[in-house]
């Protein structure tokens, strides 16, 4: 006897085997129980999800003569005889999407079944049919023959018109549950005795997002041989990390490890493992860390508010990856983001260890913190309250040496759409062109985007507040490093939203008005404004003293 692939082995044959798809299931059954069955369906879902499984059991239980509780029997004619019904018609819209084989289904839709109480047509990604053909299914899948039933698959939902969904009773199919699939898969190993660790099957159902029959298809792949599968033959075999390796990242991220964090991302680079994959997990990770802070179980490295940014900063960067760059150097500019001060994790570790060594007290909790003379009971107010002080700190630890006013107006001179569409393509290739010269200052901008260019000028921002004040502080070498880049001298700021939005409208404005905007000369730097305001000051206190005298006063 030929080997059948685990996937088509297992598939469930009744709706109490199907995985994952409780509420559904429950719904199909009732549909047989009552006899309330409609005319039309449509099943829609991730690939592997048990859409095309359940249609082909509802199918057998509409046609069942003894159904048990809401399931076909398998014993009575048509159920024996399910797989050679001719009254069971499958079509694969993939290949059969023309108007011409719909119209040949709806002149075979006019003739009763041969055995069966229904004709059950089962037109798997539906979605695949041209306009054209679902145009002409429209009036036969609103009005059947009272012996016909329809059910369409999809995977992809959106692609099919409202006209034909209004017309049927939509069921979706989810992906399968973590939980599910590890319970499901430990039967499958102990029913064909294969040798495998628990953390083995938990990766297996963490590459497979969901879906049952990629699972099925891994697990069958690696116990083609009888040795034992682990872990690390899951993760060699399918491109995957493994918590321990994603745990020994987020150490290096909390304690600022910056040597330890790029050795490992490289590593998991070298080794071939999906990005994708990759990023989910540690967002996964990630997620579990902040539950174990907010809980009070745990406490590590990174705070709640590092690891809230980071996940949705990763979320993102799945979305930003271009073809043209390698995808983990964007990963790595995102972890290193939240490796200096553009984060308030290190100053807040600062503020802790100078009260520490101060009053001589452990200040592991937040709560046992004394700020001004009262006492944070709750500790995410301490929190908040030294978050607060951390921000204003790396705000007003340095003043930006230009003024950011005058690089605005400047900018506005000569500013184009065509100038600043050049910068934005070229953007990431000076993101490239930092890392091998200042990861730091990479990681300032790693979130940056372009506002506004012209030839001597740009104005960039960052999502993060603070971050702009940071990068203002370092514009002189972020100004250094682009003009080796580009070649030519520009100046930049770094504007946050509220002062962008306040100098668009200025902008407009003037505009209307007709009010032209002139090129104003830049005093270097905020020591020369000093120097020339003491000078001032001076000339003036020699004036007063060569009409008054001096004097003192008592």
């Amino acid at each position: 006897m030929s080997y059948k692939v685990l996937y088509r082995k297992y598939r469930p044959d009744s709706f109490d085997t199907v995985v994952g798809q409780d509420y559904t299931v429950k719904m199909l059954k009732n549909a047989i129980i009552t006899g309330k069955n409609s005319h039309a369906y449509i099943f829609t879902g991730p690939r592997g999800t048990g859409k095309t499984s359940s249609a082909k059991i509802f199918a057998k239980a509409l046609n069942c003569e003894n159904p048990v509780d809401g399931n076909p029997c398998g014993k009575c004619a048509s159920c024996l005889s399910f797989n050679e019904n001719p009254d069971i018609i499958e079509i694969d819209a993939a290949s059969n999407n023309g108007v011409d084989e719909i119209r040949e289904l709806i002149n075979n839709v006019k003739l009763v079944p041969s055995t069966s109480k229904y004709k059950v047509y089962i037109i798997d990604e539906v979605h695949m049919l041209t306009t054209s053909a679902f145009n002409a299914l429209l009036l036969t899948l609103e009005e059947p023959p009272s012996h016909v039933v329809f059910i369409l698959a999809t995977t992809d939902i959106q692609n099919v018109p409202i006209t034909i969904l209004s017309r049927c009773q939509r069921f979706d199919f989810k992906p399968v549950s973590m939980d599910a699939m590890i319970e499901r898969l430990n039967f499958v190993c102990k029913e064909e005795n294969i040798n495998i660790d628990d953390d083995a099957i938990r990766e297996i159902s963490l590459i497979s997002a969901g879906g049952m029959r990629d699972a099925l298809g891994m697990l069958d792949q690696l116990s083609s041989d009888d040795s034992k599968i682990t872990l690390d033959r899951v993760s060699s075999y399918f491109g995957s990390v493994s918590v321990k390796r994603v745990d020994e990242l987020l150490d290096a991220l909390g304690n600022n490890d910056v040597q330890s964090l790029l050795d490992i991302i490289t590593d998991i680079s070298k080794s071939g493992n999906n990005y994708a994959v990759f990023v989910k997990k540690l967002i996964e990770e990630l997620r579990r860390y902040a539950i174990d802070i907010k809980t009070g179980n745990r406490d590590y490295g990174l705070y709640f508010d590092d690891i809230y940014h980071l996940i949705f900063d990763l979320n993102e960067c799945l979305g930003n990856i271009n073809i043209n760059i390698d995808p983990y150097s964007l990963i790595e500019i995102v972890l290193l983001k939240y490796i200096n001060g553009s984060s308030p994790k290190n100053e807040i570790k600062e503020t802790k260890e100078v009260i520490n060594n101060s009053t001589g007290n452990s200040i592991s909790e937040p709560s046992n913190l004394v700020i001004s003379n009262e006492k944070i009971e709750s500790k995410e107010e301490s929190s908040q309250v030294e978050e607060k002080r951390v921000k204003k700190k790396i705000i007003n630890k340095k003043k930006a040496n230009f003024d950011i006013n005058v690089r605005v107006n400047n900018t506005f001179v000569d500013c184009t759409k065509e100038k600043k569409k050049e910068i934005c393509d070229s953007w990431v290739d000076f993101m490239n062109f930092l890392m091998n010269k200042d990861r730091n200052i990479v990681s300032l901008l790693a979130d940056t985007e372009v506002l506004a260019a012209s030839d001597r000028y740009i104005l960039i921002q960052s999502k993060i507040s603070s971050t702009n004040s940071l990068i203002n502080d370092s514009i002189d070498i972020v100004e250094k490093y682009y003009s080796e880049f580009a070649g030519n001298n520009v100046k930049l700021a770094a504007l946050n939203e509220k002062l962008w939005k306040e100098e668009t409208e200025k902008y407009r404005l003037n505009k209307k008005n007709k009010v032209e905007y002139k090129y104003i000369e830049e005093v270097d730097s905020f020591e020369e404004k000093e120097q020339q305001n003491v000078e001032k000051k001076d000339s003036i206190e020699d004036l007063a003293t060569d009409i008054f005298g001096t004097f003192e006063v008592e």
